[in-house]
């Protein structure tokens, strides 16, 4: 393996101007390379076409970005609503294998939004669409602006989970987070913890049980503010250290 580790990174498919692209947000990739200390490479949504396992034999770690889009509701057995879309079927059909392998092989994973309630999905579990709309929930969505930092700026807070992964790595009992999403998890997975709440009860962060390696999986947001906010920073730190460890593993195997 390579000195300096490479961090797989999930993309969407978009269509613009009549044109699929494969593409995700920039502050994913950079939050890897100035937050984790890692290379991203961004994997094409292309579905049973690519071969996962080596893949997999070629990288140190994947994260899961967020997205516009979510999970198809029929991979978890719901019926499908104009209030589940919009969808990324290439996407999904992408990821949840990926997430699956890695987990099985103990590579690291970082799991944001999109890519958190794929996870949820992937090991068994369901989503709930439109919190907003459900008692006693907060409104999770962002707030209505064409400035990023507003619409990614921290507004409510999260309660770390006693004795929990992310208590341990955040050192902190609870933290600030940004909020932009519609849906959230439901029945959760079989095997994964929960790690994080919001005061409303909406789990905001998981780890898998059973996993061989560092798998989390959070909500929120902190891609974006990697490189000032303090828990953020913390995050993704411990993404590196996962990814160098499971690196310098792969290289003395190798």
């Amino acid at each position: 393996m390579s000195a300096f580790p490479v961090v797989l990174v999930s993309a969407d498919n978009k269509s613009l101007d009549h044109v699929n692209w494969h593409m995700t947000p920039a502050q994913y990739a950079e939050a890897v390379l100035y937050g984790a200390g890692a290379m991203p490479l961004l994997l094409p949504p292309l579905g049973g076409s690519i071969d996962i396992d080596s893949v997999l034999d070629r990288v140190d770690g994947v994260l899961l970005s967020g997205a516009r889009s979510n999970v198809h509701p029929s991979l978890y057995g719901v019926e499908p609503t104009v209030s589940h879309e919009p969808y990324d079927l290439a996407r999904d059909a992408t990821t949840l294998p990926l997430i699956r392998l890695a987990i099985e092989r103990g590579v690291p994973l970082l799991a944001i939004c999109r890519g958190f309630q794929e996870l949820n999905v992937a090991l068994g579990g369901t989503l709930l669409t439109e919190l907003h709309t459900v008692e006693g929930r907060i409104d999770h969505r962002s707030p209505e602006s064409n400035n990023p930092d507003e619409r990614y700026g921290l507004s409510h807070v999260v309660h770390m989970v006693e004795g929990g992964r992310l208590r341990w790595i955040l050192g902190e009992s609870e933290i600030k987070v940004n909020s932009l999403h519609r849906q959230g998890l439901d029945l959760l997975a079989p095997n994964l913890t929960v790690e994080a709440n919001a005061a409303d009860g909406t789990v905001e962060a998981v780890s898998v049980a059973d996993a061989k390696g560092f798998t989390l999986g959070v909500q929120w947001h902190p891609e974006y503010w990697v490189r000032s906010d303090s828990s953020s920073v913390k995050l993704f730190s411990a993404f590196g250290e996962a990814v160098r460890a499971y690196a310098a593993k792969s290289s003395s195997v190798g």
